[in-house]
C-alpha cells in the first residue's frame, strides 16, 4: 500500500485529469490563452493566496508538537515568499498594482472555495486542514510538469515566467514537505480515510472550478 497522500491522489485521478487538461491550463502553457483571462485569474488569485496563508496559520496553531508546528509555518513562509514574489512581478508585467487587485471582488466560485478552506481549517483537525490545502499545491506541480514541454514554443513571456516558478526545486520541496507531514501520520490517519478523501476530492473539485471560473471570467449576477 502506498502513502496516504498517494492513495488520496490516486482516488481523485478523475478530477485531476480534468484539471490538468482544462482549456485555461492548456492554452496558458501553449501561449494561446487570451491575456484578459490570465489577468482575471491573477486578480482573483490574490484573495485566494491571502486566505491560504490564513489557513496555514490556523493549521499550525492546532499542532501540539512544536516541531510539526514549525514545519507547517516554514512551508507557509516558503510558499508566501515564492508565490507572492512571483505575484508582484506578474502584476508589474500586466500593468496592475496591489491596490488594483485589493479592490477586486472575489468571484462566486472563489468565495465558495475560500470559505470551504477556512471552514475546514478552522473547525477540523490540523490534518484535515493540511489535506484541504494539499490539492492546490500539488496540482500546480503536476500541471507544470505535464505541460512543461509546451513552454519551449510559448511566445508569451509572462506565461512562461508564471509557469517556471512551479518547475523549480524550491516549489517541489514545498509540495514534498507538505506531503511528508501528512504521510508521517499515515497509520493514525488511515482510520478516518473516507473523511480525508472527501475533503481532498472536494478541494480538488474546487481547483478545477477555479480554472473554469477564470476561463469564463465569472461575475456575480448582482
Amino acid at each position: 500500500m502506498g502513502s496516504i497522500t498517494e492513495l488520496l491522489r490516486n482516488q481523485s485521478d478523475d478530477v485531476w485529469r480534468k484539471i490538468i487538461n482544462h482549456p485555461f491550463v492548456t492554452e496558458l502553457f501553449s501561449g494561446s490563452l487570451p491575456l484578459e483571462k490570465f489577468r482575471f485569474y491573477i486578480t482573483q488569485d490574490y484573495n485566494y493566496l491571502i486566505t491560504l496563508t490564513r489557513c496555514q496559520a490556523l493549521i499550525a496553531s492546532k499542532f501540539e508538537n512544536p516541531t510539526v508546528m514549525r514545519r507547517v509555518l516554514e512551508l507557509a513562509l516558503a510558499d508566501v515568499t515564492t508565490e507572492l514574489e512571483n505575484y508582484n512581478k506578474l502584476l508589474n508585467a500586466l500593468g496592475l498594482s496591489i491596490s488594483d487587485v485589493i479592490k477586486v471582488r472575489p468571484s462566486p466560485t472563489n468565495t465558495a472555495y475560500m470559505n470551504f478552506l477556512l471552514t475546514t481549517c478552522a473547525l477540523g483537525n490540523p490534518y484535515e486542514g493540511l489535506v484541504a490545502i494539499l490539492p492546490c499545491y500539488w496540482t500546480y506541480l503536476e500541471i507544470a510538469r505535464y505541460h512543461a514541454n509546451k513552454l519551449n514554443s510559448n511566445p508569451v513571456k509572462v506565461y512562461r515566467d508564471w509557469a517556471l516558478v512551479y518547475l523549480t526545486p524550491e516549489y517541489a520541496g514545498i509540495v514534498d514537505g507538505l506531503r511528508a507531514i501528512i504521510d508521517e501520520a499515515s497509520d493514525y490517519l488511515m482510520r478516518d480515510f473516507d473523511r480525508l478523501l472527501s475533503i481532498f476530492r472536494q478541494a480538488s473539485v474546487y481547483e478545477y472550478l477555479f480554472w473554469d471560473m477564470a476561463y469564463r471570467q465569472e461575475q456575480w449576477v448582482l
